[in-house]
């Protein structure tokens, strides 16, 4: 299983100016990314999942804020009709990225993993067939169809995920946001983790590895989603993205590959095994 977690000890003292140069240089790097997809007409598609409050819509409008509009898609796919729901991967085939574009994904082909299943929006036979070719399916949008994919998973607490729903539903602005569907899925906690686990456990592969990032904190996992990407993903006039000065003196890094959890790393010992190169081979 190909899961690799980030921890965000590499923000934890950061404050409002040094979260917006931060946010500024991430930007500029995903802007030289752009550049060079149009130029040489890449497919990059970005799953952004997670449990409802996660900061996942929030994080794609951090990500696209400064990007060239035409060369860019945000997608969010409603409620599946009848024929989608039956011929699943088409439907989601049809807003694949096209030559010279990126897109995100706000919830992907992977709702039928956990979403889907625990509302009882599909059949038991819908979720065991998506389970089963899932894998095959992505393997060939990287082979064949030459689209780069990174599966971004937003993970957050119980505690962190009722505090929002509450702020969300008493504010003024962002109510609309709370939908009847929010307010039973919150009451099925341990059936989505249960599913979550199993999606990880059967699809995070080495052709396509989840990437899981803790969203307690919305601005750092903003952060930490862009960084992942610029690290992993190779274009024209890449600068290297070492932390700010102050980050080094923070002896506290941990990093998970492959179930195995690295603790009270050194900023040395923490590049060596989340480089990127290494951990996402094709």
């Amino acid at each position: 299983m190909s899961l690799i977690t980030f921890d965000q000890s590499l923000y934890s003292k950061l404050n409002q100016k040094a979260y917006a140069l931060e946010k500024r240089r991430l930007q500029i790097e995903l802007l030289k990314l752009q550049e060079d997809v149009i130029a040489n007409e890449r497919r990059i598609c970005i799953l952004f999942e997670g449990r409802d409050t996660a900061g996942k819509s929030s994080t794609i409008k951090f990500f696209s804020e400064y990007l060239m509009p035409k060369s860019f898609r945000y997608v969010a796919l409603g409620i599946p009709t009848k024929w989608e729901s039956s011929n699943w991967f088409k439907r989601w085939q049809k807003v694949l990225p096209e030559p010279g574009e990126i897109v995100f994904l706000d919830r992907s082909w992977y709702t039928r993993a956990i979403t889907e299943p625990v509302m009882g929006y599909c059949s038991e036979s819908q979720y065991r067939k998506f389970m089963q070719e899932v894998n095959d399916w992505e393997k060939n949008l990287i082979k064949n169809k030459k689209i780069e994919l990174t599966k971004l998973y937003f993970s957050l607490s119980e505690d962190q995920q009722k505090i929002r729903m509450k702020a969300r539903k008493n504010s003024k602005l962002k109510y609309w946001k709370l939908s009847k569907n929010d307010e039973r899925i919150v009451t099925k906690w341990d059936a989505f983790t249960l599913y979550k686990e199993q999606m990880f456990e059967r699809t995070a592969t080495e052709t396509a590895p989840w990437i899981c990032i803790n969203a307690n904190n919305k601005m750092i996992a903003r952060l930490t989603a862009l960084r992942v990407l610029i690290n992993k993903t190779d274009y024209e006039g890449k600068k290297l993205l070492k932390p700010a000065r102050w980050s080094k003196k923070i002896n506290n890094y941990k990093a998970s590959l492959e179930g195995v959890i690295f603790d009270n790393l050194s900023y040395e010992q923490y590049m060596l095994i989340t480089k990127y190169s290494d951990d996402f081979k094709q």
